[in-house]
C-alpha cells in the first residue's frame, strides 16, 4: 500500500506549490506598518496669560425697596397710585382720613392763644414761670403731633420709583398688621429699579483678589445675547462657615429697565490673569463613545497621543492640563484626525 499513498500524494504537493506561485506576492501594508509617515502640521505649545474669569449665579435686587404704610391706623379716603406706575419723589400716593389732623390743628391754634395770653399775665406777675412753661412745652408737642399726622395723612413716594404692590382700596380701613412677603404692614410698595444691586457668592481664594470697581458683566436667561455692566460696590468681610464663599455687592446701572428684581442671572468677573497652557479647539479630539479628550504632539518622527483634562475656554483655545506637557511640545494641529498612537508623521510647512 506505501507506494500507492505516495504516487498521489506527490501530484498534490505539485498542485498546492503552483496554486501559491500564481497568487504573487502579499499586498502592500499600510502606511503606519510600512513607516510611510502621514503628513501634519504643527504648532508650539505655551503657557500664556490668560485672564482668570469666574462665573457664579447671581441675585438680583432693587436698588431701594420701601413698604410704605401710615404710622397709625385709619380709613382710606384717595389712592392716586396703582401697581406698575412711575411716581416721583414727593408725588402723593394716597390721603387718610383727616379727622385727627383737623382735631390737633384746632387744639393747636387755641393752646397758642393760651399761651399768648399767658405770656401777657407773665410779665405782670399773675402767674408762675412754671405755669408758663408748660404751657410752652404743651404747644411744642403739639406741633410735633401734627406734623406726625400730616405725614400719617398724606403718604408721598420717598424716591423716584416703580409702583410693585398696593395692598388697600379707597374707603377701606387700614391697620398695621403684616401684609407683605416682607413681613411688614403697607399701603404700597415702591421699587427703584433705574440702579440695581446684584449679590454674588465667590470661593474664598478669590478674596484677596477682589476689589471695589471691579467689572462684572451680568447675562440673564430673558436676555441670553445681552451682557450688562456693572462694578463691585461691596465686599462683605466675612466667610460662610458652611460653603466657604464670601458675599460681593454688585451696582448695575439699568437704564432700559429691561433686567427687573429677582430675574435668574448668571456675572461673570475677571479677576486678574494666570499662565495657563492653552491649545486650539480644533486640536483637542474626543474618544468616541467616552468623555477622554486627548492631543496628539510631534515626538521623534511620530504622533504621541496624550489624554487631557479640559479646563476653561478662551474664545477658541482650551486650556489644557495634563501632566505629560509642560510646554514647549509641538501639538499637532493639521492631520490628525487620521492618526493613532505612535503614527510615524511628517511635518509639512504652510
Amino acid at each position: 500500500m506505501k507506494p500507492k499513498y505516495y504516487q498521489f500524494a506527490l501530484p498534490g504537493l505539485a498542485g498546492l506549490f503552483m496554486l501559491f506561485s500564481c497568487t504573487g506576492p502579499r499586498e502592500t501594508a499600510p502606511d503606519s506598518e510600512t513607516g510611510a509617515p502621514e503628513p501634519v502640521r504643527v504648532m508650539t505649545l505655551e503657557y500664556k496669560n490668560m485672564a482668570r474669569t469666574e462665573e457664579v449665579t447671581a441675585e438680583i435686587n432693587a436698588f431701594e425697596e420701601t413698604h410704605l404704610a401710615p404710622s397709625l391706623s385709619g380709613r382710606i379716603m384717595r389712592i392716586h397710585a396703582d401697581v406698575n406706575d412711575r411716581v416721583s419723589a414727593g408725588q402723593v400716593l394716597a390721603e387718610m382720613d383727616p379727622t385727627q389732623l383737623s382735631q390737633a390743628r384746632v387744639q393747636y391754634e387755641t393752646m397758642k392763644k393760651d399761651l399768648a395770653r399767658m405770656d401777657t399775665l407773665l410779665r405782670y406777675g399773675s402767674i408762675t414761670q412754671q405755669a408758663y412753661d408748660q404751657q410752652k412745652s404743651g404747644v411744642e408737642v403739639q406741633e410735633v403731633l401734627i406734623r406726625n399726622l400730616e405725614k400719617n395723612t398724606i403718604l408721598r413716594a420717598p424716591y423716584n420709583g416703580l409702583v410693585t404692590g398696593r395692598y388697600y382700596n379707597e374707603g377701606e380701613l387700614f391697620s398695621p398688621t403684616p401684609n407683605t412677603a416682607a413681613g411688614k404692614a403697607a399701603l404700597f410698595t415702591l421699587m427703584q429699579i433705574d440702579r440695581l444691586k446684584v449679590y454674588i457668592h465667590l470661593p474664598e481664594k478669590y478674596l484677596p483678589v477682589i476689589e471695589p470697581g471691579l467689572t462684572a458683566e451680568l447675562r440673564t436667561d430673558v436676555f441670553p445675547e445681552e451682557f450688562f455692566e456693572g462694578k463691585v460696590y461691596r465686599i462683605y468681610p466675612t466667610v460662610d462657615p458652611m460653603t466657604r464663599t464670601f458675599q460681593v455687592e454688585i451696582h448695575l446701572t439699568n437704564p432700559g429697565k429691561k433686567v427687573r428684581p429677582g430675574m435668574f442671572a448668571r456675572a461673570s468677573l475677571k479677576l486678574g490673569e494666570s499662565r495657563t497652557l492653552v491649545a486650539p479647539a480644533i486640536a483637542v479630539l474626543q474618544q468616541a463613545g467616552t468623555n477622554e479628550r486627548y492631543i496628539f504632539i510631534h515626538d521623534r518622527g511620530k504622533a504621541k497621543k496624550i489624554t487631557v483634562q479640559l479646563g476653561r475656554r478662551f474664545d477658541d483655545q482650551l486650556e489644557i492640563i495634563s501632566s505629560e506637557l509642560k510646554g514647549g511640545e509641538q501639538l499637532i494641529v493639521s492631520g490628525q484626525k487620521r492618526l493613532e498612537d505612535q503614527t510615524p508623521v511628517e511635518i509639512i510647512q504652510e
